[in-house]
């Protein structure tokens, strides 16, 4: 119906009022029965898939709005920022898109750039307007045409006004064009311009260059320079013993001519600067020599002293093992204290690499909610067991520190504020060698491990620290500073979900310990609070090795076998020592101690043999060949509620131990023969070194807990060994 009533309109509008009111009534009459008859003959088709709205669904309106935001921008884009070390919300993007720009050269009439140009052409701006009203003419009708004119000819006065301003301020005296040569010769020093001022010369805003770039470049050219070879000449002769001789016998003559002349000639006068440094460095090296002295003197009492515990330090031998079977002892020989580090805890133990009496002691603070103002490393040695031979002292505490393999001058440090330090022992230990610098050039939280690392191709030296940050650096010694290189993150594998940005959190493993390969120095073992131990390399960045579900609480401190390097052992504040092999998920040997095991260490003299500290002051020594189940000794050593054990540390040499508490005290500790038993070769292989039957013995160890039934695994259980001989 309103497509007829269309078409009945569209026909009524081209007649006459008169045939228009005759097609109404006519329309009415037959319009209606075309229609009718239209709608019988009309026969509708309906897709089987249309779906049956109801009336509010039809009758319901779909707005379409236009806005001016561009849907297919991003929202809530983020970039990764290496300064924050995390995703950061990236700046969102405008909505408006320039499809053209191009910059006119059209100037506003009213504008002074347009007065100046006006002034500058004189007569010719009739030419310009009478141009201007000619293409208006043929451009717009007649009314707009005198509408423009009578707003140019409004705007005439006042540019003619203008016109006569510019006039007089270039032209004050009225010269007009004849005097612009003048003007342009005038100088600067005569009178008469310096009341009128300089005439102002418009610039040519086409062709116009600057008179700086109008200078001639000169060609290249090349230049060979060729200068004549120093001259040579062959030279051979015999290398006899009188030849030696007289060459020697002349450079002795010739030397004491020198002297000679030396002391005829009167000596130099100095300054005062120079007299005063020559007396320091005399009183100094006088310093030294008297030092050195006052330390040989002072070993020498102390061991007239300590005469009887220095005589078991060396020959000691506990005769009732030979009674005991499976049992051992540990003698107390020396307490290692310093007056100014009393307050503070023993955070690590380090024997030196050169001199096998000489060790290192860190203090710090291992209770992170009270720390200490001040950090010190001081190095002790058996022979002077009264005070250390040397004192480095801190701004932080010190959490771990090494001496280098080669050079056991070289140490480095690691403090709670995330500075690492490297100090030379032979020239001075109050200042550092090199030092962290910087935010960005240090951890953020306190380094747990530091490490020495084989030197690199260069011949640099570098080493590697972990902190509780989740990094892992190295650090290569460069002429005057320090170079930093990211090694690792330590990201987890538990996911806490998205943020309401859009972006998913990862959680950092916080390094409590490290510790290197033994045969490969691009492997080492990570261990975090969490209780895992990643195995990582220094060539893959991203990803780890082997990931080891280790302990339920933080792990302290890991160590790998002297004998086999696939095996090692860790300890944690869940009370249990763990043995593990490489590769292998579960592990070979669990010690329950009953209490938090602060540190375990491997024998040097045995692949059997390890021990343990733990905060109830007692020291634990495993021997898996005598006993698999319990330690072979268990003694306490401070009291168990005064002191708490930090740290040990065997000495590579000597049968004896060094632990350390946290009140500032370490004690060595002489080992009984049941505790380092060696291994006696057979009859038929007499010719075997000590190393290879250790490695014999440990390999047979583990054969027998290898060999499980099948499907079967070590369960996470152990018998408690506290309970044994105090």
């Amino acid at each position: 119906m309103p497509r007829l009533d269309f078409l009945l309109r569209r026909r009524a509008g081209n007649k006459t009022p008169s045939q228009q009111k005759l097609g109404k009534e006519m329309g009415e009459v037959s319009g209606n029965d075309e229609y009718e008859s239209w709608m019988k003959s009309r026969q509708l088709q309906r897709p089987e898939d249309q779906l049956d709205l109801t009336e509010a669904e039809l009758s319901e309106e779909i707005p379409k709005l236009l806005t001016t935001e561009n849907t297919n921008i991003v929202k809530n884009l983020v970039i990764y920022s290496f300064k924050d070390g995390g995703f950061v919300s990236a700046p969102s993007m405008g909505n408006t898109v320039t499809l053209f720009q191009f910059e006119g050269s059209s100037l506003h009439v009213d504008s002074p750039e347009a007065k100046a140009q006006l002034a500058s052409m004189g007569e010719e701006e009739c030419k310009n307007f009478a141009c201007y009203f000619s293409t208006l003419e043929k451009s717009l009708p007649n009314s707009e045409v005198e509408e423009e004119s009578e707003k140019v000819e409004e705007k005439l006065p006042t540019l003619d006004q203008d016109i006569q301003e510019v006039d007089k301020e270039v032209d004050p005296d009225g010269e007009g064009a004849d005097g612009e040569a003048a003007d342009d010769e005038v100088l600067d020093d005569e009178p008469g311009t310096a009341q009128a001022g300089p005439k102002k010369k418009l610039i040519n805003q086409f062709n116009f260059c600057e008179r700086a770039a109008l200078t001639f470049n000169n060609p290249y050219r090349t230049v060979e320079t060729q200068t004549i070879p120093p001259p040579r000449s062959n030279f051979g002769g015999n290398v006899l013993q009188w030849v030696i001789y007289d060459s020697y016998a002349e450079d002795y003559a010739q030397q004491q001519k020198e002297r000679e002349k030396d002391t005829k000639k009167p000596p130099p006068k100095k300054d005062e600067s120079k007299k005063k440094e020559d007396k320091t460095k005399a009183s100094e090296q006088l310093n030294k020599k008297y030092l050195q002295s006052w330390q040989i003197l002072e070993r020498m009492v102390n061991q007239n002293i300590y005469d009887e515990i220095a005589q078991d330090y060396r020959y000691w031998e506990d005769p009732s093992d030979e009674f005991r079977e499976e049992e051992g002892t540990l003698l107390p020989l020396w307490k290692f204290s310093y007056e100014k580090t009393k307050k503070l805890s023993v955070t690590d133990l380090c024997f030196n690499t050169h001199y096998y009496d000489l060790y290192a002691v860190c203090f710090g603070s291992m209770d992170f909610v009270k720390q200490s103002a001040e950090g010190s490393v001081c190095l002790f040695t058996m022979k002077n067991p009264s005070f250390p031979d040397y004192r480095i002292w801190t701004e932080s505490g010190v959490m771990c520190c090494d001496i280098h393999v080669k050079y056991p001058y070289l140490l480095a440090i690691g403090m709670y504020d995330g500075n690492v330090a490297v100090y030379n022992l032979q020239a001075n230990t109050r200042e550092p060698m090199y030092m962290s610098q910087g935010v960005n050039g240090k951890h953020l939280e306190c380094v747990s491990e530091i490490k020495w690392g084989p030197d690199m191709t260069d011949g640099e030296l570098n080493f590697y620290s972990a902190s509780s940050d989740g990094r892992v650096f190295n650090w290569v010694l460069m002429q005057n500073k320090l170079a930093i290189t990211p090694i690792m993150t330590l990201y987890l594998d538990r996911d806490l979900g998205g943020c309401p940005d859009g972006t998913d959190i990862k959680l950092k493993g916080c390094a409590t310990c490290m510790v290197f390969h033994p045969t490969n120095p691009e492997i080492f073992l990570v261990g975090t609070e969490e209780g895992l131990i990643f195995k990582c390399s220094t060539a893959y960045s991203s990803k780890y090795l082997m990931t080891y579900q280790a302990h339920y609480l933080p792990i302290y401190k890991i160590d790998f076998n002297k004998y086999n390097s696939n095996i090692f052992a860790s300890c944690s504040g869940d009370w249990r020592i763990k043995v593990w092999e490489d590769m292998r998920g579960e592990p070979l040997f669990i010690f329950d101690l009953a209490a938090s095991v602060g540190d375990v260490k491997w024998a040097p003299y045995s692949s059997t043999v390890f021990a343990a500290v733990t905060t109830e002051g007692k020291v634990f020594v495993f021997d898996l060949n005598v006993n698999k189940y319990k330690p072979i000794c268990i003694q306490a050593v401070v009291s168990k509620k005064r002191n708490k054990l930090t740290r040990l540390a065997f000495n590579q040499k000597l049968p004896f131990i060094i632990v350390g508490d946290d009140k500032g005290t370490t004690i060595s500790l002489k080992l009984s023969p049941n505790l380092r038993l060696k291994v006696k070769p057979p009859k038929k292989q007499q010719w075997m070194d000590q190393a290879t039957l250790e490695s014999q013995k440990l390999e047979k160890l583990l054969s027998l807990v290898r060999e499980l039934p099948e499907g079967e695994k070590i369960k996470d259980t152990a018998t408690t060994v506290a309970s044994g001989r105090n």
